[in-house]
């Protein structure tokens, strides 16, 4: 979607809305805000990669996730000062999602 379209969603969107974004409706769902059709959205945890627990799940992270990928630390990849690999390890997380 681009930038223009975007802006134009967020100035419809009132400050209680915009605050809903940043909780949950669930364990793993953001809330919706349906008056501008923004559909609620799937998250996952995970700074290194991507994890989810099924809903049966304790969500401590002792039991069983679902499949997952895990990638080295924010530092690690800083470390190597490699901006391409930075950049390969975003968008494959991105793809992974």
């Amino acid at each position: 979607m681009e930038a223009e379209k975007l802006q134009g969603i967020i100035k419809q969107m009132t400050l209680e809305e915009k605050a809903s974004l940043c909780s949950e409706a669930d364990f793993w769902n953001t809330k919706s805000v349906d008056r501008i059709g923004i559909p609620a959205m799937a998250v996952s945890d995970g700074p290194h990669g991507l994890r989810k627990q099924s809903e049966a799940a304790d969500h401590l992270g002792i039991n069983e996730s679902i499949k997952a990928v895990c990638f080295p630390a924010g530092c690690a990849v800083a470390a190597s000062f490699s901006r391409d690999a930075a950049r390969l390890l975003g968008e494959t997380l991105g793809e992974e999602c």
